[in-house]
């Protein structure tokens, strides 16, 4: 077997990070901004992580929520390659049972066109989404025939990708353009870059597949901590070297906020968590101001779920922040810290990632 052993996928830390370090762009929308507000955060916030050394940044497919502008991942993506060099981008993740296998293989196919070199796929099996809006995306209220059908997706997805689908496959002579057919036709030539796939998710199904096919792993710290460490392990124990990897790679989202007082990092993370109960509560909608928290009743059931969910969020200053990471990166192993910054203001998450790159001592690249 020729094993690539990672080649797009593996980073090392810079300057004195445990871990390689990476953003995960949610496209928060604030009470009181616009979609507009949110992208061309997302647009500064891909500059600002690639001048100062993150190593990649990632867009997440979501649906039917007014804070998070994200329902269209490679049309983000493909306006922040026109803004960025050298930071890899890619989907943190799209959501394989919501698309046709051959349009999310023609979708990154053509990123790569745009930035050779740079570009990653990562799929979910969840929707992104309530019951009814992935009815409506999918065409069907048969949801969980997509969920169990992931497998057979993700095949179909690299066999596009790969263009080899066996002779005699009724796919055989279709082809996601661009992609290698281009290289067989007369005077033809293909980049030699392909997306490499990464599976993402929140529980043990993805975990063990992923290591299964010799995949790079992406689980949803931020959201599922009391899941991670079983699902790093049984993805480690369930590895078998492919000629993607040689080894296991996985990378961990994490919820990570650093202000410069203590107390700015408090309110911006009660506010995030407010958000969060009306998500988890059916009425979705923009990122509340620190001040619509603080003038929040919170009942006795919502205050537990702040202290939980914000259990898991490592906020503070930049310093108290080194110091979460630091230890997360030693309790779980991850080879990559995948950053998301939950705040209402686009200022106050940028804010964020600087502090952080600084209490690294991550390079400043022009």
């Amino acid at each position: 077997m020729d094993v690539n052993d990672g080649d797009g996928i593996r980073a090392e830390p810079r300057g004195t990070a445990p871990a390689a370090l990476s953003v995960l762009d949610l496209v928060t929308v604030g009470s009181g901004r616009t979609a507009t507000d949110a992208l061309r955060t997302s647009v500064a916030l891909a500059k600002l992580a690639e001048s100062r050394g993150y190593h990649r940044h990632w867009v997440a497919e979501h649906h039917s929520m007014p804070g998070v502008a994200s329902s269209s991942p490679a049309v983000i993506l493909a306006h922040l390659a026109a803004h960025t060099t050298r930071i890899r981008l890619g989907s943190g993740g799209v959501m394989l049972p919501n698309h046709a296998p051959l349009v999310i293989a023609e979708q990154f196919g053509t990123l790569e066109a745009l930035a050779p070199g740079r570009v990653d796929l990562g799929l979910g099996r969840a929707p992104g989404t309530d019951g009814a809006t992935a009815a409506a995306l999918r065409r069907t209220d048969r949801l969980g025939e997509g969920a169990d059908d992931f497998p057979q997706q993700l095949a179909e997805l690299t066999r596009f990708l790969d263009d080899d689908f066996p002779d005699g496959h009724p796919y055989a002579r279709i082809h996601a353009v661009p992609g290698p057919v281009q290289a067989t036709s007369p005077g033809g030539v293909q980049s030699p870059h392909r997306p490499p796939i990464w599976l993402l998710g929140s529980s043990g199904f993805s975990a063990r597949l992923a290591g299964v096919l010799g995949l790079p792993f992406a689980f949803a710290h931020h959201f599922s901590a009391q899941n991670t460490l079983p699902a790093l392990d049984l993805y480690r124990e369930s590895f078998r070297p492919s000629a993607v990897l040689a080894a296991p790679y996985a990378l961990i989202g994490v919820s990570a906020l650093a202000t410069d007082v203590e107390e700015e990092a408090r309110r911006q993370v009660r506010a995030a968590a407010l958000n969060m109960i009306r998500l988890r509560t059916g009425r979705p909608g923009l990122v509340p101001t620190p001040e619509e928290a603080a003038a929040h009743h919170f009942t006795e059931v919502e205050r537990d779920f702040v202290t939980s969910w914000n259990s898991n969020v490592v906020h503070g200053t930049a310093d108290q922040v080194r110091a979460g990471l630091d230890d997360l990166a030693k309790r779980t192993g991850a080879d990559e810290l995948m950053l998301t910054a939950n705040a209402h203001s686009g200022d106050v998450r940028l804010r964020s990632y600087d502090l952080i790159a600084d209490t690294y001592a991550l390079p400043k690249e022009g």
